[in-house]
């Protein structure tokens, strides 16, 4: 990415003294699936137009009607980056390319690019399966979802992370390009160059069959796409046979699930606070505070703990375990599980409630909506004593996007899902670039040095601990553990703060699985496994 006040192509020798090339971006990629393809690309030599900074209706007007020097490249502010804005440039010809300025200024209350049912094709909920139920007929959980990260742009779009570039760009708009009293700007005129070619188009089968092709017979092949493929992490309170495959004799396990990932309509820049960390950090907790009650007074069924990867792109991580447990190609298998209790967000409760959530179709088989209730009532009883309160929705209320729908999927396993919202989210910038740290509340005595801050407890983190202690006792007792020990299980909120703080220094997800090898499994001699993750929705190069 680079701008220029030159009015024509300039050759290399002078290129410096003409181009400024921009660091600190970030592109909105191409991602393909089965039947489509979505997201921004540049032409093969990237984009080129005139600079203009969009700051009112009128300048949407010059840009898309009566500016005399098209094609243009437009700045934006997060105000402007919204549904009704993208799509009246999505469908100009005036329009060569865009760039978000990334910045709290402005920020509208809620951005969500994601669409208002998400993997509401790949859930449980079907024609075959709670017809009633199904494209969240009774529940729009993210209404709030203005679905751009589910377009096709035809031109590439990027955001600016870098407060001194952006200033370079805004001054070299106003000393060439800016209308003043209404005249317009002669040549040179600021241009800036945007470049995010991929090859792949169409569908991930035309662009694997691409790739496949260039693999057959050419002597130095191109990589056109590749898959969306990574790896489930798991362990276990009990050591399980990780050599052995399909089902595990005399073993019985509760699995303790919740996502790894989260994305945004820009590839790379998905802090996922409230969407996925809260949950991860929840989990994590919850399992440092099993280690030494799991030792001493080992429960009579195994707790499995699963952290999936691949959830916002149709089920990935889940899908895959539940493909290979149904293949006798895991350490268990689907007959193994007793129950499940998945977490969800859980970082802005309203007060102090949590909510269970659970299917209604296959509660209506008493045995399973028995075991529904017993743990239920079980987390009743662990809550017992803690800052937490809670609820659970009508009984004709579906479940949230969730990994156990995958599961339910392939039988009616008992389960539920804990999640700060009653019915639509709470978290109002859902799979998007701030669902950051502020919007997890993580924040610190301006006093604070960065390792002063490493071991500062914050509300967030005491919130998020007591939810870890409530998750915890709830496992130990849908476990078989016995009632006694619950006063030994106690989420450390020390621990919960230095792991959010990873992450707001990070904004994102990667090093909170380092977090998670090195914090708790290694310290408290636990087997980590990786399974992989891997299905056919693919990005492109």
């Amino acid at each position: 990415m680079c701008v220029s006040a030159a009015a024509g192509v300039c050759s290399s020798s002078v290129e410096k003294k003409i181009y400024v090339e921009l660091n600190e971006t970030v592109p909105c990629v191409r991602l393909l699936n089965a039947t489509h393809q979505i997201g921004c690309q540049s032409s093969m030599s990237g984009d080129t137009g005139v600079l203009h900074v969009l700051e009112s209706e009128s300048d949407l007007d010059w840009i898309l009607s009566s500016g005399p020097h098209p094609p243009y490249i437009v700045i934006m502010e997060t105000a402007f980056f919204n549904r009704s804005v993208m799509m009246r440039m999505k469908s100009s010809s005036r329009v060569a390319g865009v760039a978000v300025i990334v910045s709290k200024t402005g920020l509208a209350d809620n951005f969500s690019p994601h669409t208002t049912c998400p993997n509401q094709n790949t859930g449980v909920y079907s024609a075959s399966y709670g017809s009633d139920l199904a494209n969240c007929n009774v529940t729009v959980w993210n209404p709030l979802g203005n679905g751009l990260s589910y377009e096709d742009f035809a031109f590439p779009v990027f955001a600016l992370k870098d407060e001194n570039q952006t200033q370079v760009i805004r001054k070299c708009y106003e000393d060439h390009n800016l209308r003043v009293n209404g005249s317009t700007p002669q040549y040179p005129l600021c241009a800036m160059q945007l470049f995010s070619h991929m090859h792949a188009v169409t569908d991930t089968v035309t662009c694997m069959r691409r790739t496949d092709l260039q693999n057959r017979f050419s002597i130095n092949p191109e990589v056109l796409c590749d898959p969306l493929s990574d790896f489930n992490v798991w362990t276990s309170t009990r050591p399980l046979n990780s050599s052995a495959k399909g089902h595990a004799a005399n073993e019985s396990v509760v699995l303790a699930a919740t996502r790894l990932d989260g994305r945004s309509f820009f590839w790379e820049q998905a802090p996922a606070a409230e969407g996925t960390v809260s949950g991860i950090v929840t989990l994590l907790a919850a399992i440092q505070a099993l280690s030494p009650v799991t030792q001493e007074a080992p429960p009579p069924r195994n707790i499995f703990f699963t952290f999936f990867q691949g959830e916002a792109f149709d089920y990935i991580g889940s899908s895959k375990m539940v493909y290979d447990m149904e293949k006798n190609d895991f350490v268990i298998d689907l007959n193994n599980v007793h129950s499940m209790l998945e977490i969800g967000q859980v970082g802005l409760r309203s007060g102090q409630s949590l909510w269970m959530h659970s299917d209604p179709v296959s509660r209506k088989n008493d045995s399973v909506n028995e075991e529904v209730l017993d743990l239920m009532r079980r987390m009743q009883s662990a809550a017992a004593g803690l800052n937490v309160s809670l609820g659970h929705p009508l009984f004709t209320q579906p479940l949230p996007p969730s990994s156990l729908q995958r599961f339910l999927r392939a039988r009616p396993i008992p389960g539920l899902v804990l999640a700060d919202h009653q019915t639509l989210f709470n978290n109002r910038y859902y799979e998007s670039m701030y669902d950051d740290a502020e919007n997890l509340n993580v924040t610190y005595p301006p006093d604070l040095n960065p390792d002063e801050q490493l071991v500062y407890e914050t509300d967030a983190a005491k919130s998020l601990a007591e939810v870890a202690t409530l998750v915890a006792r709830s496992l130990y007792l849908q476990a078989g553990g016995e009632e006694k020990s619950l006063s030994n299980i106690t989420a450390d909120p020390k621990i919960v703060s230095h792991v959010t703080n990873t992450h707001t220094r990070t904004l994102g997800v990667a090093v909170l699985l380092l977090s998670l090898l090195v914090t708790y499994f290694i310290s408290s001699k636990a087997e980590l496994l990786f399974s992989s993750a891997c299905e056919t929705p693919t990005t492109a190069y």
